[in-house]
């Protein structure tokens, strides 16, 4: 079997896998993607008293102000993750989960931590094709289908969002010198390039799916470590942090790259 034979072979079973999972994979999607949301909204719950403290000692900006501040990420976080799998208002949840993000990376000085930093332009990846999904419900037969013709905006917000997803693998590689550390450089950096252009992209980001959900099981596992030790909360956070990129990629696979990509423009050669 040639190179070409494996390729449509695996294609053909992204295609099929597609066929029988568009009914329920946007629904999938939607919740993986807002998985993260909806753990640090009820973290901030049960750790109230912690995460204003916490705020208070770093800004020294007070009780009231820290308080305040822990109000807005609970509030904003469960609302937004309630209209979105409710399917109402989802545009209005998405500009106010990317001001959650926007919030929590200066509050969290998550701006200087370059591994965190890219891991947030991710999620707010994800949430752009989550905006991009949005603006397409009700132009097409098939939930998560792509029409032929596509508004500008959405195709944009689905570059946008395929670029800024494959920030989460580049915070994944390994500059080991070993031979599994080189190969899933290799393969993963060839991955995230075809998703990021649009080429082979359903089959791409369906691998990458595969992949990173392996990564996310074995290496955050924090249902192993108990619950007083800090690691579990940093687990935690890595892993549904995770799941959202791993959503923002089942967007990919159930809506196709847009029309900015490769894969479209083959179409028209």
């Amino acid at each position: 079997m040639g190179h070409s034979d494996i390729m449509n072979t695996a294609e053909d079973f992204a295609d099929q896998f597609l066929r029988v999972t568009k009914q329920y994979l946007p629904h999938v999607a939607r919740l993986c993607l807002i998985s993260t949301f909806l753990e640090d909204g009820i973290r901030m719950w049960f750790q109230w008293s912690e995460q204003r403290d916490y705020i208070d000692g770093t800004w020294n900006c007070g009780y009231f102000l820290a308080s305040i501040f822990v109000f807005l990420n609970l509030f904003g976080q469960l609302s937004g993750c309630i209209l979105v799998l409710s399917r109402n208002f989802v545009q209005y949840a998405c500009f106010g989960l990317f001001g959650i993000i926007a919030l929590q990376t200066i509050a969290y000085s998550i701006l200087w931590d370059l591994k965190f930093l890219m891991r947030n332009l991710a999620l707010g990846g994800g949430l752009l094709l989550l905006l991009a999904e949005s603006r397409s419900e009700g132009k097409s037969m098939f939930a998560g289908v792509p029409t032929m013709r596509e508004s500008s905006p959405k195709q944009y917000m689905q570059l946008g969002g395929r670029v800024l997803l494959v920030l989460m693998f580049m915070t994944l590689l390994h500059f080991d010198m070993n031979f599994f550390s080189i190969l899933q450089n290799i393969v993963g950096t060839a991955l995230i390039i075809l998703v990021a252009i649009g080429f082979k992209t359903k089959l791409a980001a369906l691998t990458l799916v595969i992949w990173l959900f392996g990564i996310n099981i074995y290496f955050n596992a924090f249902w192993t470590v108990p619950a007083y030790k800090p690691m579990h909360d940093f687990l935690k956070y890595d892993f549904f942090q995770t799941m959202s990129v791993i959503g923002g990629l089942l967007l990919v696979v159930a809506l196709g790259p847009g029309g900015v990509s490769m894969d479209e423009k083959k179409k028209e050669w």
